[in-house]
């Protein structure tokens, strides 16, 4: 087994978690299987119990585990399933040695952070790395992600363990990659190494040395620069890396093969690699970051939210989103609404934000209302469900949007003024949405519905259709409530289809309005699942409503899915922004969402206004710029 570690210098977010899945999707189009870990160094024995605002929004895998956002990215770069022990924390080692300690173990030995901690960690990241992620095969490189900036208090234990961990391993087996800001002040225009020195010096103190550096700037930086972080930091020129900010995160990988990432790693790691790379060595992304380059019609999606201020919060629902766009052919505008800004109330306190708020709702091709907790902004969840049921416009609710879209449709159509969830009022008179029994314990770490589960369809409908007609689906959930059942035959009679329950039929997991271009929502989260070159079928209904060629895509799409999936990935992607698209939605293999294809016609939306800077209740993102996976 061979192990890179992936550590940060200077400051956080510097973006270690695109690195190291980039050195993985390198790796793995050599034909490498590749499993990742991220260490997150917090106390807490998960993400689960985090404010979105603390460290962005919380990503389930499919045995229920609530980690750290960046298991996303390596999902979605590498096209794996992680599990839980992926993601190991602080508060996970302490609590398995103290487990330890109680049973006896130790064998009455005082329990120390060396070597009992230390060597907890190695263990659990050797047991993890055999763990196979990707059909039952089993890897030969494990990317480790350390959590944080080499220096910090909480990562100490763990700095030390790999200190440990590479003679334990073998230097031919382990190597050493560290992420590190060049900052260019706006002072003086010119690059500065003065942190990357001392981060390096720091992590070489502790007992690490970099086999590679990878330097972040917000610009290019020359040679120069290069040269000298190379004679400070005592590794060879070609060993510096510099990856500026780039249009589009698929790019990553591809600068880093041109910087010659795999030779490096080839030599470091005795991987054997073939010498030169094959003809059509990462071609799928090469063509992925062209077509992203290269799409110029916009489609605006308005996403109506309770934690708009941190757009990480919505993570996995933004690179759906763009997912699914960039299939189509559409350069995605996304905008962040802040669901209280939509409320009454904001009419009368802050009416410049319930104006703005109102504006970029009614001005959008497509509405997504995802999930969150609480009471606060459901009110103007609800709204946005009602004005886009009442004004055809396509529609995508996620869990809490599932749930206000079934409040809202019982106040407005059922003239059912009082529904509600019990979430929001324990004591209401007609509970549209309740708690379920099992989960509620009183206790909120780990106690919600979490994980794959199955959706059963019943009956014909747009969103089945979207999922190649199957008859059933894994899904992957996060939610606490649900909806009534007693409401649902009353509530299918005026209309709202039930379109999917889960495999007791007891649980609603998909509705679907009838009469309406694309009024879809989903009590799980089909975001967890989409992939750069798989979109979600969910996600991917609501762009080609949005851009208006869903119907021709559900009417001729169907036969040509044996075709696509013998076609290369360049041809799959290389729909043109014309009446000739050819589109390749895919769900997750695993569930057999299978792919499917388009003519379609030559409707789009108009144009949108050019994004700018955040102002007031919205924020307008434009996938192109932000370039997210």
């Amino acid at each position: 087994m061979k192990y890179i570690l992936v550590t940060g210098g200077v400051i956080s977010g510097v973006g270690k978690g695109v690195i190291a899945s980039s050195f993985g999707t390198l790796l793995s189009a050599c034909g490498i299987p590749i499993t990742c870990i991220k260490i997150d160094p917090y106390i807490n024995i998960d993400a689960g119990t985090f404010s979105p605002y603390e460290h962005g929004e919380v990503f389930v895998l499919d045995d229920g585990g609530e980690v750290d956002l960046d298991l996303g990215n390596y999902e979605r770069f590498l096209d794996v399933v992680l599990h839980r022990d992926n993601n190991i924390t602080t508060g996970k080692v302490y609590k398995m040695v103290i487990d330890r300690e109680r049973i006896g173990d130790y064998l009455g030995k005082t329990v120390q952070v060396v070597p009992h901690i230390t060597d907890a960690i190695q263990e659990w990241v050797e047991r993890v790395a055999k763990t196979p992620v990707k059909a039952n095969v089993q890897p030969e490189v494990c990317i480790v992600e350390l959590g944080g900036t080499i220096g910090d208090i909480e990562g100490m234990p763990f700095v030390e363990a790999f200190r440990q961990f590479q003679f334990r391993v073998r230097k031919e087996n382990f190597c050493v990659a560290h992420v590190s800001l060049v900052p260019s002040p706006r002072s003086t225009g010119e690059p500065k190494t003065k942190p990357t020195q001392a981060s390096v010096r720091e992590l070489r103190g502790l007992g690490l040395s970099p086999d590679l550096i990878v330097c972040r700037s917000e610009n290019p930086i020359g040679d120069e620069v290069k040269e000298k972080i190379s004679n400070f930091c005592h590794v060879a020129p070609e060993q510096v890396i510099t990856i500026p900010d780039l249009s589009s995160i698929y790019h990553v990988p591809l600068l880093m093969e041109q910087a010659g990432v795999v030779d490096i790693l080839n030599e470091r790691l005795q991987l054997n690699l073939q010498i030169p790379r094959p003809a059509g060595f990462m071609l799928s992304w090469r063509d992925l970051a062209e077509r992203v380059e290269n799409v110029y019609k916009k489609v605006n999606i308005a996403l109506v939210g309770k934690y708009t201020r941190l757009e990480d919060a919505y993570a996995s629902v933004s690179k759906a989103l763009i997912h699914s766009s960039i299939a189509v052919g559409y350069k995605l505008e996304l905008k962040f609404i802040e669901a209280c800004h939509l409320e009454r109330d904001a009419k009368r306190e802050n009416p410049h934000l319930y104006y703005e708020a109102w504006h970029s709702l009614t001005n959008s091709h497509g509405v997504v209302v995802p999930g969150g907790f609480g009471t606060r902004g459901v009110e103007g969840k609800i709204r946005a469900c009602q004005w886009s049921r009442e004004n055809k416009k396509p529609f995508l609710g996620i869990c809490l949007g599932l749930q206000a879209a079934v409040i809202e449709f019982a106040r407005n159509v059922l003239k059912i003024e009082d529904a509600d969830s019990t979430e929001n009022d324990p004591d209401t008179t007609h509970p549209l949405v309740i708690d379920m029994p099992e989960h509620h314990t009183g206790v909120l770490g780990g106690t919600m519905r979490l994980g794959t589960r199955t959706t059963i369809f019943k009956g014909n409908s747009k969103i089945r259709k979207l999922y190649n007609n199957l008859d059933q689906i894994d899904e992957r959930h996060r939610h606490r409530y649900e909806v009534n059942p007693e409401y649902v035959t009353v509530l299918e009679d005026n209309g709202m289809r039930f379109v999917g329950h889960d495999s007791e039929k007891q649980r609603m997991e998909i509705i679907e309005l009838e009469g309406h271009p694309y009024y879809v929502a989903t009590q799980f989260h089909p975001e967890y699942l989409s992939r750069p070159l798989k979109p979600a079928p969910a996600f991917l209904g609501l762009i080609l409503a949005a851009v208006g060629k869903l119907d021709n895509y559900l009417a001729t799409g169907q036969h040509k899915i044996q075709q696509l999936h013998s076609q290369n990935h360049h041809q799959l992607l290389a729909c043109e922004s014309s009446s000739d698209d050819d589109l390749q939605p895919q769900g997750r293999v695993r569930v057999n969402s299978k792919s499917a294809s388009q003519r379609g016609s030559n409707n789009s939306p108009e144009k949108g206004k050019k994004s700018g800077s955040p102002k007031g209740s919205v924020l307008t993102t434009t996938a192109h710029v932000n370039g997210v996976c």
